[in-house]
């Protein structure tokens, strides 16, 4: 573990302990790490995302918050900052930086079981916090064009969650990606909603299996599902 990594750590630690109001938050789950042509791109809080820049990308974490993310198949750990949103793929829990998982050692695996430990958090929701240049960064404008479809046939679903502002941010990057239909799912879990990103209307399974070849190098935990009307 480097000096800086150590400072990191003690001075979390401090902030945490002087502030009463953190949550704790502990998580065991799968991470995965941000691909070369993140680089250079901005995150969901307006910084721009560097591999060398020990930062992760989570669902519900305010931005700022300072997360211990520790490799359960080697017990080496890494201290990262939240500045993105994400991950989108359903049973992934945190998206590191590619020095954090460098650091984690399994950047040629590509995927790692990890434990991810809060250690201080900040709260930046906009709506609590007066307009500031920060609070301007951090918003963002959509022009959408929201129509209810009755699809029949079957798709591949690359993403579920419960943020809708990920719903836009992740449609308007797969709109200018992909030359398909993107449609998203809503529906009531639990009292919770949750919104399923689908690509695609097909009723061939060669075109299926196709389609999904191509989506599985950026979501390569997605799957074929039929539409339910």
């Amino acid at each position: 573990m480097t000096i800086r990594t150590i400072i990191i750590l003690l001075s979390a630690v401090l902030f945490a302990f002087e502030s009463n109001a953190q949550k704790s938050y502990v998580k065991t789950g799968i991470a995965s790490f941000y691909a070369d042509k993140f680089e250079g791109r901005p995150t969901a809080n307006g910084e721009i995302y560097y591999h060398a820049k020990r930062t992760a990308a989570h669902r519900t974490l305010p931005f700022g918050s300072i997360v211990k993310v520790t490799n359960l198949e080697n017990n080496k750990y890494v201290v990262v900052r939240v500045n993105d949103r994400g991950p989108f793929v359903d049973n992934r829990i945190i998206d590191l930086s590619k020095s954090a998982a460098n650091e984690l050692d399994f950047v040629e695996k590509g995927l790692a079981k990890v434990k991810v430990e809060l250690i201080a958090s900040t709260d930046d929701l906009p709506d609590s916090k007066p307009n500031t240049n920060e609070d301007k960064k951090s918003t963002n404008y959509y022009k959408i064009n929201a129509e209810k479809v009755y699809p029949k046939g079957k798709g591949v679903q690359i993403a579920s969650f419960k943020n809708n502002e990920n719903v836009f941010r992740l449609v308007e990057e797969l709109n200018n990606k992909y030359n398909e239909e993107v449609f998203v799912e809503f529906s009531m879990v639990k009292n919770h909603a949750v919104y399923r990103i689908i690509i695609g209307n097909y009723n061939s399974d060669a075109k299926l299996e196709a389609l999904k070849k191509v989506l599985s190098v950026d979501y390569p935990e997605c799957f074929i599902v039929t539409f339910k009307n």
